[in-house]
């Protein structure tokens, strides 16, 4: 048995009435990689954010390469040689990689040496580790993915022995999670201890040595995943039972409820992301947009739903044009049966530092519903956010605490739930089940297919192969900015995987 990297001891958390951890013991072995895994707020990243100094536990004890260890900082974790990789990055969007490597780290006032040691250092890593990113880059150019490379080079610059990565593939494409998985195992390789948490069964497969369980704030089980199965951390995680594979009959697809021709959209930049594309979603389906991220799906969705200016082209809702000026009011969509689930949460579809029964009624605080005369009617709020609560098993179920304090698969749920409880005729989703637990997402596909049953237009945008293929009713696949092929269902990953790489579609059907 290797000795062990870290030892938690009876470790209790609570957030008021909320008890986050329950006596939880867990030891990790030294040069593993060791998965935990668990429902969305079953305490997963409150524990590891005790361990990092985030938090401070009500009681028990912590261990650190045998020795005890008082946490009452980040900064004492790293010291003691622990980093973390959170799921919503730390990044200074407008300073540069090698600037936010050494922010917090500089060893002068100048920043002269501090920098030349930094651009050495990077340099080094890149080379061990396949951490490859230019150093001058600016933050918010770089793709998700590059951006979390350089999350691991600042944990490794400083010194990281143990490192923390909380659900690090939920903004990766699979390409980039493979590629992140190489640098884990090269990171094991050289003795390094690697901590991960995640919703995703099939990576805890792929890449841990164990995985431990959560459940409701409880460590539930720890199995060697080789002596496991992806059906028995599904049960362990949730209680019960759970399908892991989509169930749905055939789609009975009627009028053309969205159509798109022809659109053309650019960025802030002036770079065109959306190159002259054309589709329709009918009433009864769902069609599916595959393709790397990057690739001009998140833009062609803001056009869509009227965030975002189009260049040209033209977008038909019910057989009624939509602005694409950029005069379209997102308000006057939503009246008219568009309703919109953005890909990112936390800066489109959430106000965090609102409650949660005021986050379940953002953009439709003038239906009459939440009215009482001319203001609105708390009350009737919150009765409201409590019903979709218990519907869609949002946790904790407390209308009233503010939505920054709800782990990231509870506040996709929450955006879900206020979108698809207003019947909308057509639902637009980026990436729904983002940062969600195997449980939920279940739970999410069987609501979009009842939508779909309703003779609801679904149209569906995702990074995840497998949501995509079990999902859709039509598939089409999105590179460069372009439509480049459209599948059905019983498309092989592969033969997506080939479109996705710009793979001319006569090529990729041979």
């Amino acid at each position: 048995m290797a000795q062990a990297a870290i030892e938690l001891i009876g470790i209790n958390k609570s957030f008021g009435a909320v008890r986050a951890n329950r006596d939880i013991n867990l030891e990790i072995a030294r040069g593993t990689i060791h998965g935990i895994v668990g429902e969305n707020g079953a305490g997963k990243s409150t524990l590891m954010s005790i361990l990092y100094g985030f938090y401070q536990a009500d009681s028990g004890e912590i261990s650190v390469g045998g020795q005890p260890a008082s946490i009452k900082s980040p900064n004492d974790a790293i010291a003691l040689g622990i980093g973390m990789v959170h799921q919503h990055f730390m990044l200074v969007d407008n300073f540069t990689v090698l600037e936010n490597v050494i922010l917090g780290a500089e060893s002068d006032a100048l920043l002269k040496k501090s920098i030349a040691k930094a651009r050495s250092e990077l340099e080094r890593l890149e080379r061990e580790y396949g951490l490859e990113v230019d150093p001058d880059a600016i933050i918010e150019e770089l793709p998700v993915g590059l951006q979390q490379r350089v999350e691991i080079l600042k944990a490794l610059y400083r010194g990281a022995e143990i490192l923390i990565l909380d659900e690090p593939t939920g903004v990766l494409t699979p390409a980039e999670a493979d590629h992140l998985f190489r640098i884990l195992r090269q990171l094991k390789e050289q003795g390094k201890t690697i901590v991960l948490i995640t919703h995703k069964l099939r990576e805890i497969m792929a890449i841990t040595d164990t995985v431990s369980v959560m459940r409701q704030g409880t460590m539930v089980a720890t199995r060697q995943t080789t002596k496991t199965t992806v059906g028995e951390l599904a049960e362990l995680m949730v209680g019960r039972r759970v399908l892991l594979r989509v169930e749905k009959g055939e789609a009975e697809a009627g009028g053309v409820k969205l159509a798109v021709k022809n659109l053309t959209v650019k960025d802030s930049r002036g770079v065109t992301m959306v190159d002259d594309v054309s589709f329709d979603v009918r009433a009864g389906e769902i069609v599916g947009i595959a393709g790397v991220a990057g690739n001009g799906q998140s833009e062609m969705l803001e056009a869509i739903s009227g965030i975002r200016r189009a260049i040209s082209g033209s977008v038909m809702l019910d057989g009624k044009p939509i602005d694409l000026t950029g005069a379209a009011d997102p308000g006057e969509l939503r009246d008219r049966g568009l309703a919109h689930v953005p890909e990112d949460r936390h800066h489109v579809g959430l106000v965090l530092a609102f409650e949660e029964n005021e986050n379940s009624i953002l953009g439709y605080h003038d239906d009459p519903r939440y009215l009482r005369g001319p203001f609105l009617d708390i009350d009737a709020i919150r009765d409201d956010a409590r019903d979709k609560i218990a519907k869609y098993d949002i946790r904790p179920a407390d209308c009233r605490l503010k939505t920054a304090n709800f782990s990231g698969g509870n506040q996709q749920k929450i955006v879900l739930a206020r979108e698809m409880e207003q019947d909308p005729g057509v639902l637009i989703v980026g990436q729904p089940t983002r940062g969600v637990d195997v449980g939920a997402i279940e739970f999410i596909h069987k609501r979009l297919i009842a939508m779909r049953d309703q003779g609801k237009a679904v149209l569906v945008v995702s990074v995840e192969l497998d949501e995509i293929r079990s999902l859709s009713d039509r598939i089409l696949v999105m590179f460069a900015g372009r439509i480049v092929g459209e599948r059905g269902p019983e498309a092989t990953e592969g033969e997506l995987g080939l479109l996705m790489a710009g793979v001319e579609q006569r090529e990729a059907a041979e």
